[in-house]
């Protein structure tokens, strides 16, 4: 479980193939500080578990299905990638609840600069848009952001806003990111939830919604 508070901004510095996945290896100094084999890891946003380590670097695999449903099957070594270590007990939510189980990806549409922010307008899969609200939460690329836009539900290719202040511009990879990349979305796990249990809710006829 993770918050969304990007920790450290690491550098994969290898991509091997394994398999029909890969073995990641990132740099990382913070993330490894006290890391354990077997811990949890997010890398813009999707959960990884420490195979391997060193003193500034963890090693992870990558199954198909992760590369298939993230941009994680895109970086090549050299990459920036957002971390952050799994939530600890004791540690305030600053974000939102995190799992680090991406839905999806969506496309950078428009970057807005501001004064002292940036908005990005990313595009959303249509089967994510009813889990989306404005004012609500959505992790991307592994940073806890607030929905500050959505299109209209009848808007046939979705999309969403999120503004960006000067620390997440600086400390997190969205600072870099440019119209047509790519990045991972997590939606909230209370709207997921909500939307799967509103499946079985009875109609006042019998049967299934």
């Amino acid at each position: 479980m993770f918050t969304g508070i990007i920790e450290e901004r690491g550098t994969v510095t290898a991509v091997t193939a394994s398999g029909d996945g890969v073995r990641l290896t990132v740099q990382a100094p913070l993330a490894v500080s006290d890391a354990q084999h077997g811990d949890s890891i997010s890398v813009s946003g999707v959960c990884l578990t420490v195979a391997d380590q060193g003193p500034d670097w963890f090693t992870a695999d990558v199954m198909r299905q992760t590369l298939d449903m993230t941009t994680i099957g895109a970086l090549e070594a050299g990459a920036p990638v957002n971390l952050e270590r799994a939530l600890a007990a004791h540690t305030r939510l600053g974000g939102h609840i995190v799992q680090g189980h991406v839905d999806g990806t969506g496309e950078l549409l428009e970057v807005r600069p501001g004064d002292q922010w940036r908005v990005l307008r990313i595009s959303l899969p249509a089967e994510l848009a009813p889990l989306v609200v404005d004012k609500g939460s959505i992790c991307v690329d592994g940073v806890s952001l607030t929905v500050s836009a959505v299109s209209d539900a009848a808007t046939p290719e979705p999309w969403f806003e999120v503004s960006l202040i000067p620390e997440t511009l600086e400390i997190t990879t969205l600072g870099a990111r440019t119209v047509g990349d790519r990045v991972n979305l997590e939606t909230d796990i209370l709207a997921r939830h909500v939307q799967r249990l509103l499946s079985f809710t009875p109609t006042t006829e019998g049967g299934s919604r």
